[in-house]
């Protein structure tokens, strides 16, 4: 079974084209700057291979037509013709209190996923694009899968997801705490379980996930579920990203929005694109705020300094919430690669038990290791994250089940 990943951003298509008999990937690649000029495909293949197109792409739909060209022709062709493909996954950022799971794209779905679209008004129309163009191009007889970002959260209680506003506005517009990643917190919710030797079993177990990249999200998982997250309504919530503010005092939205005379659209791009990193220090790119740090730059420092401490006051909340904590990942492009980050927020936490080996940390990048020492109370991975590969699997899960 050959399953296609997709992940449509508004001027973007990612995809995988994935082998699901040993999960490996095939090809992938990315659609960009779509219906914004310049824009291009590259394409790409595990034997190293790597093409790159410039051509104008008007739409999604244009998009999936480029895609199709790349898997089927050429050097990079890895397949015959598009039947080879048995399904479609899709990623859908917010799937709000309708889906807690994945599930078999229908034109009531996608109507749903649309509906949600306030809740997430930069990720879901596109992803609504990128199904519609899928439809298009592949036809309504490959069956297609929606996985939603927001499911793994479904679990959290009424006393973590509910904000201290009128009960009103909850029952007429539905806001409350969401959550984001969760694709990525689930993929290295269960790979932390496998390591813990807890896979089968995972009840009493206390993980709290670090997922630090652009976007940020903090996560407890007790049990195999999840009981808070850091972000809220929308991916605003939560610690200081690139270029999103995080959790403030709500004063200072509507403070700044009378002293600047600015309208609420006006209010939430500021907090959502000129924030965070970037409002603190000028760049949204951490490896520049690296850079302007190690040169001593202040705003660079500070910036740094307010990120680590915002996710170590995150952690302590979180292992309070789980009543201990058995252990600590991180993931994502940051916690991933950024050793620095681990190790300055490790050192923070020694009231827990945690203890991380420099060595160890230093040399993890990018690549699954065990940064704890041998006597730490927690343990603390580097997981990388795999989304596509969770889309993979629940697009193969449910398409199987529908021959039974």
């Amino acid at each position: 079974m050959k399953i296609l990943v997709i992940n449509a951003g508004s001027s973007s298509l990612k995809y995988q084209l994935i082998d699901m008999t040993d999960e490996s990937v095939i090809a992938k690649g990315n659609c960009e700057r779509i219906a914004i000029g310049d824009s291009f495909i590259t394409h790409k293949l595990p034997n190293g291979y790597s093409n790159q197109k410039n051509v104008e792409i008007s739409n999604h739909t244009e998009a999936f037509m480029l895609v199709k060209e790349a898997l089927t022709t050429g050097e990079g062709k890895v397949i015959d013709q598009l039947s080879e493909v048995t399904a479609i996954g899709h990623r859908v950022v917010q799937g709000g209190a309708i889906f807690k799971e994945s599930c078999l794209v229908t034109e009531k779905v996608v109507e749903d996923i649309d509906g949600l679209s306030t809740l997430a008004p930069l990720h879901n129309p596109a992803h609504v694009q990128g199904i519609r163009a899928a439809i298009d191009v592949f036809g309504k007889d490959v069956p297609q899968v929606v996985v939603f970002d927001t499911s793994f959260h479904s679990t959290m209680p009424p006393e973590a997801y509910m904000f201290a506003i009128p009960y009103e506005y909850y029952e007429k517009h539905k806001i409350r705490r969401y959550g984001a990643h969760g694709t990525s917190h689930r993929f290295v919710t269960a790979r932390c379980l496998e390591l813990l030797g807890k896979s089968e079993d995972p009840t009493g177990t206390r993980i709290i996930n670090c997922h630090i990249g652009n976007g940020s999200s903090l996560t407890a998982v007790k049990d195999g579920k999840v009981i808070d997250t850091s972000m809220g309504l929308t991916p605003l919530g939560g610690f200081m990203m690139g270029t999103r503010s995080g959790s403030l005092d709500p004063s200072v939205v509507t403070y700044l929005a009378e002293k600047e005379n600015l309208s609420p659209q006006e209010m939430s791009n500021l907090l959502n694109k000129k924030s965070g990193m970037l409002g603190i220090s000028g760049f949204s790119d951490d490896r520049d705020v690296t850079a302007a740090e190690h040169n001593g730059d202040e705003k660079a420092i500070l910036t740094h300094k307010m990120l680590r401490y915002q996710i170590k006051k995150f952690i302590g909340a979180y292992a309070a919430a789980l009543d201990g904590v058995d252990a600590i990942t991180f993931t994502a492009g940051l916690g991933e690669n950024q050793t620095e980050h681990r190790y300055a927020i490790c050192e923070g936490l020694g009231y827990l038990g945690v203890k991380v080996d420099a060595e160890k940390n230093a040399a993890a990048k990018g690549v699954e290791a065990e940064i704890s020492t041998p006597d730490s109370k927690v343990k603390v991975y580097v997981i990388p994250t795999n989304e596509e590969m969770v889309i993979a699997r629940d697009t193969k899960r449910i398409v199987e089940g529908l021959s039974k």
